[in-house]
């Protein structure tokens, strides 16, 4: 595969890229998708926003109510670019490792290390020194850009050359301070389309993480697929959302969606269930991104909260029950857009939006993609089967220099990893993460359909179910619940959830095993950490009942 010429003068992330024979197929089929050789995705989403909308329109809320304009926004940019350039060294094709809350200056941050020409490496405030070593080695950053609240853990990493820069606190050479003294504008470095623009990592929770490389022109993929075709955002929308900055699917749905578009994004540093509920209201918000726990949980404490203004939610990050999704819409009126992404793809690929809703189903392809359901050798299964989802669109997996590319491209196509049926009418439905299937007695059991039926019963707040090793059985059904406060987690409660199992499914799914958590382990990104549960019950655990 010929790439275009490139402006990165270090040369790195084009030198790690996979061999051409390992990428996936990449479709462009869509008109919107055929970008220029040269492309610089900072400046399209700042510069071409402010030439077609205007400096005035407002880019990013804060929860105090302050707003930032596309003109300040594109200000501060600029500043930081020259910063980056004149005084720090950073030539095109740089790793810069940006790490902090969600704030306008952290973004701020991410559009100027890809107008520089640089490479931006996001990671979440809360991953600690071990990680952030590993990655500062996979990618050999040599430059981070970090808020002066999470810097402790990055000065612990010790990586070799690394140079670290705060920003926000009252350094004399804090980042804004030396941003404030270069005001004038900065001229984007003229990148390839092709050229790497980010690099994310995965989790890591089952080994070393792998660092996903996405072009200049992958971010704006995103948004002229998903984002204008199911989301369909306008320029008076304002988003908000739960997922950081350092996670794909926040920086999709509050920087690149409403930047494409010209809308408005609140930033919220704290953004669980309890913050984010009073904060749709406060500041009328129309479009959300949550994971499926936070719809869940903010039912629970909607009295009061006007959410006349919302008219977009989008669920993303983990399987959204059913349960969940008919709760939300009864309460609400409104139809959660359900989707699945993925790191290696950068966003959302399968969804549906309005009347094309199925509930319990993820949705159809996005256009610009295409999907299928494999078996392991990667032929076609028939409809109502379950096997590997694989899909291909303009976005494709591009490991960093990892031998792992050839797990996750087949024959051209992305597999994901998650088991999936795809229904006659060319809808997907979820059974769950290939490696999460429950094989108890030689039957095939997915967790997430008895972690729906659990929660359709309303003493369960939460619930995840997993197999637990069994020497009969091979493995039996265990589920792991929150219930609601003042439910009590005893033998009389087990019984009621077993019955009303009983009644949704046929009896060989039933949980075997329900231990009460008070909260279920989870990622910095809202993802429920399965492993753990498998690993037995913690300190969360209040108490275990078995069968």
């Amino acid at each position: 595969m010929e790439l275009t010429a490139s402006a990165h003068t270090d040369t790195f992330a084009r030198d790690h890229l996979p061999p051409a024979d390992q990428w996936p197929e990449l479709l462009r089929e869509l008109p919107e998708l055929h970008y220029p050789e040269r492309l610089n995705c900072a400046a399209e989403l700042l510069d071409g926003t402010v030439e077609q909308h205007g400096a005035e329109r407002t880019a990013f809320v804060l929860p105090s109510g302050e707003r930032w304009s596309y003109g300040r926004l594109r200000t501060e940019v600029d500043s930081i670019a020259r910063v980056l350039t004149e005084e720090l060294g950073v030539v095109p094709g740089n790793r810069v490792l940006l790490r902090g809350p969600t704030t306008p200056h952290l973004a701020a941050c991410w559009l100027a290390v890809l107008k520089a020409g640089a490479v931006a490496v996001t990671v979440l405030a809360q991953q600690r020194a071990q990680e952030l070593a590993t990655i500062c080695g996979l990618a050999r950053v040599g430059h981070a850009l970090c808020d002066v609240r999470s810097v402790d853990d990055l000065a612990k990493a010790e990586v070799p050359g690394l140079t670290i820069t705060a920003f926000g606190g009252d350094a004399p050479d804090d980042l804004l301070r030396r941003a404030a003294e270069h005001p004038e504008p900065f001229e984007a470095v003229d990148t390839a389309s092709d050229d790497v623009a980010l690099i994310a990592f995965t989790s890591g929770t089952t080994g070393r993480p792998k660092g996903c490389m996405h072009f200049h022109r992958d971010v704006l993929a995103i948004a002229d697929t998903f984002s204008r075709h199911v989301l369909r955002p306008e320029p008076d929308d304002v988003f908000a959302g739960s997922p950081p900055l350092g996670f794909t699917f926040g920086l999709g749905g509050l920087v690149i969606f409403p930047l494409r578009v010209g809308a408005a994004s609140l930033l919220l540093e704290q953004a669980g269930p309890k913050q984010l509920l009073p904060a749709l209201a406060e500041h009328r918000v129309s479009v959300v991104f949550t994971a499926p726990t936070a719809y869940r949980a903010m039912l629970d404490a909607f009295d009061g909260h006007d959410l006349s203004a919302l008219r977009r939610c989008v669920s993303a990050g983990e399987n959204l029950p059913a349960a969940t999704w008919q709760a939300w819409h009864e309460r609400t009126g409104l139809r959660i857009i359900n989707g699945i992404g993925a790191t290696e793809l950068l966003h959302i690929f399968i969804s549906a939006a309005d009347d094309a809703i199925r509930p319990g189903t993820t949705g159809v392809p996005v256009p610009g993609w295409q999907a299928r359901v494999v078996d392991a050798a990667g032929h076609p299964v028939p409809d109502g089967e379950p096997g590997l989802l694989a899909v291909r669109g303009p976005v494709g997996c591009r490991y960093l220099a990892d031998p792992r590319q050839t797990e996750y491209v087949h024959d051209g196509w992305n597999v994901t990893g998650d088991t999936y049926v795809r229904e006659s009418d060319g809808y997907f439905r979820y059974v769950a993460r290939a490696d999460d299937m429950i094989i108890s007695a030689g039957y095939n059991i997915a967790g997430p359909e008895v972690e729906d039926a659990l929660l359709r019963h309303p003493d369960v707040l939460e619930a995840a179910v997993v197999g637990k090793p069994d020497e009969r059985r091979g493995q039996v059904v265990a589920a792991h619940v929150v219930l609601r406060d003042a439910v009590a987690g005893d033998e009389l409660t087990v019984q009621r959830l077993r019955e009303f199992v009983k009644a949704e499914l046929v009896p060989y799914k039933c949980p075997r095993e329900i231990t009460f958590l008070d909260a279920l382990p989870r990622t910095p990104t809202g993802k429920l950490q399965r492993f753990r549960l498998r690993a037995g019950p913690d300190d969360t655990s209040r108490e275990q009942v078995l069968e």
